[in-house]
């Protein structure tokens, strides 16, 4: 299974950023799939995950109301639309998956067997 991320960069404070997650090697469709977040001298965080038929979301706190996960089984990819950034959101963003996730999400990062490579978003101020 590989994941692969894109779509970071740098943007101002109250901008909007798409991130992209390639996802292949695995039933797509039984994956759930989620984004985590590593800002420098800090722990990895969740942002959101979404389950394998996109019915289901789960958000951060931290993230809700300006954050949006989607997913798009054709294409075998999962979106992450951030809007009204904010400085605090600076960080290297990964995407992650596990099998399952058809009835609950799970927030936690040990629950993710699978990990793409991160993508460093900056915003500044």
């Amino acid at each position: 299974v590989q994941l692969q991320a894109s779509g970071g960069g740098l943007v101002q404070a109250g901008g909007s950023l798409r991130l992209s997650c390639v996802v292949s090697g695995c039933i797509f469709r039984s994956c759930a799939v989620g984004w985590f977040r590593q800002a420098p001298g800090k722990e990895r965080e969740f942002a959101a995950a979404i389950s394998w038929r996109g019915g289901s979301t789960r958000y951060s706190d931290s993230v809700k109301g300006r954050f949006t996960i989607s997913r798009d089984n054709a294409k075998n990819t999962v979106n992450l639309q951030m809007n009204s950034l904010k400085p605090e959101d600076t960080a290297v963003y990964y995407c992650a998956a596990y099998v399952g996730g058809s009835t609950s999400l799970r927030g936690e990062s040990l629950a993710y067997d699978y990990w793409g490579q991160g993508t460093l978003v900056t915003v500044s101020s």
